[in-house]
């Protein structure tokens, strides 16, 4: 079924079209329909019976449409254009409607927690009839339907606010089960516990909205990017014949689908300019094709043909690396004139590396020293680079 509704849709839209922003609002839409049913449904059933949960479920499925509506606004907004006001696009607005659903789960949960807190302090009896009964299982089997949904077009358009969209409909499923245990277990022993069950189920939805909100407070503030695609940006940049190397890759995501990355790539310094920004041009062309990456290219000439420079960089390479295999050199330089030699280079430490930057400069000067000649080091530390 689920299937059959998202093929379906993706076959009735037009080609060219922004087809991630038309699978958000369709999910939206589905959503707001099936809470607003659920809503009602719920309603009258916690009216009638009495219960807490029932009406607390009602109001948490009111939430939902709520998540809906939000859903709808934040997929419409990101799949904006860049205007003169955010020449990198709307898309990480997606990220501010799905915090915002998130604290809407929260909130949802600490009003279900204080009402649980009033129904320990006053226990009432669950009055379920057949028709109660009926009623909310089939509410699960639609929220069972709906999170799954939602996750499906998660997955489809990669959308971490559809993600807690569905999370918000799995924490649905277990308050309206929870509500069937405390009946069931009334019914049998004649204890009130639709007060203690719900305070269960409140911690659990506080707790799932406090991680939602916290993983968009890191998107928003910028996140590593994943390592699958650091992996692949490496593998393309490695397979360039005409570069000697490169360095210093920094990501920068403007939301799900814009991505932005620098990288400096080393070339030999006998190329001309038109040649080296040629090169440059069709390194970023290929990247942009290949990897749907904005890509700007830093030029580090390398000298390649200087049998002196050749020896003191494989040479301070090969201290570095005995020093520790995940140092990383590059843009090494050598200065001849003034009162004393220097080698100049970046030095690329790996975030958890126990030794300061003071002490990994001594090291390599006295080494150095011992294996080059006179040469005075002078080290830029680099420690944020993914690379």
């Amino acid at each position: 079924m689920i299937k059959f509704l998202i093929e379906r849709f993706e076959k009735s839209q037009p080609k060219n079209s922004d087809t991630r922003t038309a699978f958000g609002i369709f999910a939206g839409i589905v959503g707001l329909l099936s809470n607003l049913l659920l809503f009602v449904g719920k309603l009258l059933i916690g009216l009638i019976s009495g219960s807490v949960s029932i009406m607390a479920d009602a109001m948490n499925n009111l939430s939902d449409t709520v998540s809906s509506v939000l859903t709808l606004v934040g997929f419409y907004i990101s799949g904006k254009p860049a205007d003169k006001e955010h020449p990198y696009g709307h898309e990480r607005f997606e990220y501010i409607s799905g915090m915002l659903v998130s604290l809407l789960i929260t909130f949802v949960g600490f009003q279900f927690f204080m009402t649980s807190i009033e129904r320990i302090r006053d226990p009432q009896s669950i009055k379920v009839t057949p028709v109660i009964l009926i009623v909310l299982v089939l509410s699960i089997l639609i929220k069972v339907w709906q999170s799954i949904f939602y996750q499906r077009v998660a997955k489809k358009i990669d959308s971490n606010t559809l993600v807690a969209t569905a999370k918000d409909s799995l924490n649905d499923v277990f308050t309206t089960m929870a509500v069937l245990v405390s009946a069931t277990v009334e019914g049998l022993t004649g204890l009130k516990i639709d007060g203690f069950v719900g305070l269960l189920i409140a911690c659990y939805i506080i707790f799932s909205g406090l991680q939602l909100i916290r993983e968009f407070v890191n998107e928003l503030m910028g996140l590593r990017p994943d390592q699958a695609a650091i992996d692949e940006m490496k593998r393309y940049l490695s397979l360039v014949p005409e570069i000697v190397g490169y360095h210093d890759l920094l990501i920068h995501q403007y939301g799900p689908n814009k991505t932005f990355a620098s990288v400096h790539i080393e070339i030999d310094d006998r190329w001309n300019l038109t040649q080296a920004h040629e090169k440059t041009d069709d390194i970023e062309k290929k990247f942009k094709e290949a990897l749907g990456v904005d890509l700007v290219c830093h030029i580090d000439p390398v000298n390649l043909h200087d049998q002196r420079q050749q020896f003191i960089h494989q040479e301070l390479k090969r201290i570095i690396k005995g020093i520790n295999s995940e140092l990383k050199a590059h843009d090494i330089r050598l200065v001849d004139h003034g009162s004393q030699p220097r080698i100049l280079f970046d030095l690329v430490v790996p975030n958890h590396f126990k030794a300061t930057d003071q002490e990994l400069k001594i090291r390599i000067q006295e080494q150095v020293y011992r294996n080059i000649g006179d040469y005075l080091v002078e080290v830029t530390f680099d420690h944020n680079y993914l690379l």
